[in-house]
């Protein structure tokens, strides 16, 4: 009996274990980006604080860190500090093969008071900011597959994505070989 209840304790925890993976990689492959190191990032045009309209294809031929955030994420304003200074390093930098380096964010809000103040706020200084307002059901955040923020693209000068969700760290040693 001892054998038997053994075996059917196995065979229970097993398909629990089973059914923990599989939602796992399933939750894993929902919440991944769209495009992937390598792929051609997808232009887009979106609305500035000011109300005209600002594509990605306007930075071509500089790096460019495209910024999928929120004024409500938590995680995202925790990282704005970090924005700053590879913005604060690099705005200015002379790069070997291309026209700068520039921080392209993508508000995902509800609300544009409340991201024009959390722009302010987190001292976001550059001025390519747009926003739908339509938080994670905007045009752009469904053409990239956005579900999870912050979500990041480091994008070269020809337009090839060049890293997705990268640290800061990285991103920062991979700028620095490129500066002249």
């Amino acid at each position: 009996t001892l054998n038997l209840n053994m075996k059917k304790f196995l065979k229970g925890n097993l398909v629990f274990i089973l059914i923990l993976v599989i939602g796992w990689l399933g939750y894993q492959w929902y919440k991944a980006p769209k495009y992937s190191e390598g792929e051609v990032a997808p232009d887009f045009t979106s609305i500035t604080p000011t109300g005209e309209e600002m594509s990605l294809s306007d930075f071509k031929g500089q790096y460019v860190l495209l910024d999928f955030w929120g004024s409500w994420c938590g995680p995202c304003r925790v990282e704005s500090p970090n924005l700053v200074k590879l913005y604060t390093k690099y705005k200015d930098a002379e790069f070997k093969n291309a026209d700068g380096f520039t921080i392209f964010s993508v508000g995902m809000e509800t609300n544009k008071s409340r991201w024009q103040a959390a722009i302010q706020q987190d001292n976001l200084y550059w001025k390519n900011h747009v926003s739908e307002v339509k938080r994670l059901k905007s045009d752009v955040a469904l053409q990239y597959k956005v579900r999870e923020i912050p979500t990041k693209y480091l994008i070269s000068p020809s337009g090839n994505i060049i890293g997705v969700n990268m640290g800061f760290e990285e991103m920062d040693k991979l700028l620095s070989k490129e500066v002249k």
